[in-house]
Order: C-alpha cells, then structure tokens, then sequence
C-alpha cells in the first residue's frame, strides 16, 4: 500500500507517483507527476471524481479508487511506474514482459504523453480520450476533449461539451489534412487503422526530451510543451 507522503519512483527517476493537492485545493489525489522539476507537473490522476479530503490516504476506509481489471487474477502481481509515465499492473514473473494486466495508458488524464495511444482497442471497446481538467484546483473531467471519432475517414476531434469544437481532417498517410500537427525536431506522430486498434500516438524524436500534450480547458486549447532544461520550464511549442 501507498501512504499519503510516501512516492513510488520510477526506475530511472523520471516519473513519480503519490498523493498531491491541486493549486489552491486542500483535496488530496493520488496523481503521476515528472520527478526532479521545479515546478510539479502532474500528468495523471487515479481519483479525478472522488477526491480524498484528508493526508490519510483513506477516505472512511472507502475505496476512492481501484483499477478495473476485466477478470479475475490469480497470480502474484506487481504494480510498478515505468519511465515512460505509464503505471502497470502486472505478473510478478512477467517483468520483461508488456503484457499488462491494467496501465494507466489506457485511462488517460488531461494529458498525452509519448507512447500513449489516443483511439480505440476495436476488440475490448476501450476508448482512451483526453480530456481537461475543470480548474487549475480541481482534477476533475472538464468539458474539453481530444478524441479520436469512428467514421468512414476517422479523424481527431476536439469536443467543448457536446460541441464539435476541432476537427483535424482524414490522415493522408503522412498528416491529418486540417491540423496544425507538422513534422517537427521533437517527436514523430502516426495514426493506426486496422481491424483490431485505431488510434493516434507520438514518439519522441530524442528519448532524453520530455514532451507532452495538455487539454487546457482555461484558454480551450490543446498546448505540446518541452522542458527547456536551461531555463527549467515548460516552453510552449505549439498550439
């Protein structure tokens, strides 16, 4: 178990995860955030919709929340934070293994981090979406989303509630047809289409770069930041 105050750290010490509280928020949420910055980042969050309020760590020794696995297991299990940002639950003797009995990748956040795929898993129905948080205070599912729309020519969609808000256009095989997504130094981009997945991800150019993709519900803009370790910031890369 993880107690409020303790972390859990990945192995090369690029992402850590433990409890936190929001801007000005005296809520406590179990989160993912970059390890070693000035400024904390948090990339994802467990509890976005029941908050613990109080450092316990438990809430009246209620669950706030549980990873939904889709059968039962009767194995010995690892939970272990991989340096890409990714929190896995898995066998104990799978260690090199990628086969994960549940990961944070697939219940994304506000965030796109490199290597999380943004679509669907057409076998199970799993649909990872972005989504933004409600406030700078509050983690919670705003009403701005990223996705990924099933259609004859899928394509990214930004939604503002139950409004199209984006669009990116079909992918001609190199690029969306109506994005700002260019080819850039910082990371490659692909979108998937096949019988069994359809998804959009980004790898990064420069594994030593962090990058990611933020719904910013605050100004409704999706922001891709860099860590400038000059300046130690995030500088905005595009829009």
């Amino acid at each position: 178990s993880l107690s409020d105050g303790r972390t859990l750290v990945s192995k090369e010490g690029s992402f850590e995860l433990g409890f936190f509280s929001p801007g000005s928020s005296k809520n406590r949420y179990v989160g993912i955030w970059y390890k070693n910055m000035p400024v904390k980042t948090v990339v994802w969050v467990a509890n976005r919709i029941n908050p613990i309020n109080d450092s316990s760590g438990f809430q009246n020794k209620s669950v706030v929340w549980s990873a939904n696995l889709s059968k039962e297991v009767r194995i010995p299990v690892v939970l272990q934070l991989l340096d890409s940002g990714n929190l896995v639950l898995r066998g104990e003797r799978d260690g090199g293994s990628e086969t994960y009995l549940w990961q944070s990748f697939d219940y994304p956040s506000d965030t796109l981090l490199p290597g999380m795929k943004l679509g669907w898993d057409l076998k199970t129905g799993l649909e990872r979406r972005i989504t933004s948080w409600k406030s700078p205070d509050d983690p919670s599912p705003g009403n701005f989303t990223w996705a990924v729309e099933r259609q004859d020519n899928p394509e990214l969609m930004m939604w503002k509630g139950s409004r199209k808000f984006q669009r990116s256009g079909p992918w001609n095989g190199l690029k969306f047809s109506a994005t700002s997504l260019r080819p850039n130094p910082i990371f490659n981009f692909s979108f998937v289409s096949n019988e069994d997945e359809l998804y959009f991800t980004i790898d990064l150019i420069d594994k030593a770069v962090f990058s990611r993709i933020v719904m910013n519900q605050t100004l409704y803009l999706r922001q891709r930041f860099t860590w400038d370790k000059a300046t130690q910031s995030w500088e905005l890369y595009a829009n």
